[in-house]
C-alpha cells in the first residue's frame, strides 16, 4: 500500500530540498530554455545558501509531498514581505509547486495546491496569487481549472532571458 503525505520542510531537510528544487525545475524547463540559462538559474537561485535563507525566512513555509519515503514535490508559500511582487498583507502568494515529473498526472499538484488553500484559509487570507511563465500553458490550465485569474504579468530572469510571467489570483473561499 502506497503512503503519501505532504509535511513541512525544517532546516535538516536543506539537501534534499535542493535535490527536489534542481530536479524538478530542470525537468519542467530545460527542453526550452539554454543550458547557459539553466546553469545559471539553478547556481544562483537553488543554491544551499539561497534555499537555507529562504527556508529560514518567518514568513515563508515549505512542504514535501512524500511517497513511500521518497520526496516526489515540493510546495513554497510566502506572506507579508517575502512575497516576490505584491507584499500584501491579506494574500499569500504560492510561489512553487513542484512535481517530479515521474508522479506527473498521478494528482500530487493537486494535492499540494489543497495543502496551499488550506494554509491561507488558516491565515485568514482575502485571496491566493501566483506568477506562471507564459508559455508553460499546462500549469496555466492547472490554475485555471483551480479558479484563479489573470490580473497581470512581471518579468522572470532565467538566467541572461527575461521572461513574461503571468500572475494569477483566487479568492479564499471560506
Amino acid at each position: 500500500m502506497d503512503k503519501f503525505f505532504i509535511r513541512p520542510v525544517t532546516t535538516n531537510d536543506l539537501a534534499m530540498l535542493q535535490q527536489i528544487s534542481r530536479q524538478t525545475f530542470t525537468e519542467t524547463f530545460a527542453e526550452v530554455n539554454t543550458a547557459e540559462n539553466m546553469a545559471k538559474y539553478l547556481e544562483e537561485e537553488l543554491s544551499l545558501e539561497r534555499l537555507s535563507a529562504e527556508l529560514s525566512t518567518p514568513s515563508s513555509e515549505f512542504y514535501f509531498a512524500v511517497l513511500n519515503d521518497q520526496v516526489i514535490g515540493y510546495l513554497k508559500l510566502n506572506t507579508g514581505h517575502a512575497q516576490t511582487e505584491l507584499k500584501d498583507s491579506r494574500a499569500v502568494e504560492i510561489e512553487r509547486i513542484y512535481v517530479s515529473k515521474a508522479f506527473h498526472g498521478k494528482n500530487i499538484g493537486q494535492l499540494l495546491y489543497e495543502k496551499a488553500i488550506r494554509s491561507a484559509r488558516e491565515k485568514k487570507a482575502e485571496y491566493v496569487w501566483l506568477g506562471v511563465w507564459e508559455e508553460n500553458t499546462k500549469a496555466i490550465g492547472f490554475y485555471k481549472k483551480n479558479g484563479f485569474v489573470e490580473f497581470d504579468k512581471h518579468i522572470f530572469r532565467l538566467g541572461e532571458d527575461e521572461q513574461t510571467d503571468i500572475m494569477m489570483r483566487k479568492k479564499v473561499e471560506y
